[in-house]
């Protein structure tokens, strides 16, 4: 076991080694790395500089989630697996591979699950004059996802989402979905953010206008478009960290 500080931070946490690796440090487990990446700077970079101790493993907690640690659920709606582990890919989030919690069924989960000739309506979020806060925007899933790093919440656009295939509320929250206009063949992807009422989507505005390149989705209110849930890229599998100095116990 290793206790592993970032330095710039001062956030820790307790891991476990399971496997080799070949940067001369560290390569964190998915799970791991964004609990001590608080400011979002190791995402940015690709990498941490830590500090590691060697620690006893008869005091430290062995696991992160589910029954192996008292039921404790994963930190940033990532799933439990059947070993104990935060994750977001198939292995830690699928009820086929015993997920413990935050599972995804099919179709909500990495890819899967689409939709077409569905409403797209716009949304004044205007996200990137706001330092793309959700608690500024009043988006309902800033109750899970206003803390996340600045990486995360400015990766892609905003949406939010009603639409008939897929969750909806808080577990729909953080998905990312490929939307195409039916009418141009227009395409981007955007992360799912808020809440809405239509039955389909409620763009940002700014992705509304990438979407509507022929102007017709401006004149009538709305753009028809066909969406998949998609994978967001944000898993940090492989990412590495770059040991600055350790002390052995």
């Amino acid at each position: 076991m290793r206790k592993v500080t970032n330095t710039g931070t001062g956030d820790n946490v307790t891991v476990k080694i399971v496997d080799q690796c070949s940067n001369g440090g560290l390569d964190l487990d998915e799970g791991a790395f964004p609990q001590i990446d608080t400011d979002g700077k190791g995402y940015a970079q690709g990498y941490l500089i830590v500090n590691y101790q060697f620690v006893d493993c008869g005091v430290a907690i062995a696991e992160q989630c589910g029954r192996q640690a008292g039921g404790k659920l994963c930190p940033n709606n990532l799933c439990c697996s059947q070993w104990g582990w935060c994750g977001s890919t198939d292995e830690y989030c699928s009820p086929d591979h015993n997920c413990q919690s935050n599972c995804k069924d099919s179709g909500e989960g990495v890819g899967g699950g689409s939709a077409s000739n569905v409403l797209a309506t716009y949304h004044l979020y205007n996200s990137q004059d706001h330092g793309w806060d959700l608690n500024a925007a009043s988006a309902y899933c800033s109750t899970w996802d206003a803390n996340k790093p600045y990486s995360w919440r400015s990766k892609y656009g905003w949406t939010a989402f009603c639409g008939p295939v897929g969750a909806h509320g808080q577990p729909s929250c953080g998905k990312c979905l490929s939307v195409t206009n039916t009418g141009t063949g227009a395409k981007t992807t955007v992360r799912i953010v808020d809440q809405c009422s239509n039955g389909g989507l409620d763009l940002d505005v700014n992705v509304f206008r990438q979407l509507d390149t022929d102007g017709k989705g401006y004149e009538r209110g709305h753009l028809t478009v066909n969406y998949q849930f998609v994978d967001c890229g944000d898993s940090f599998n492989p990412l590495f960290s770059v040991m600055k100095s350790s002390v052995i116990n």
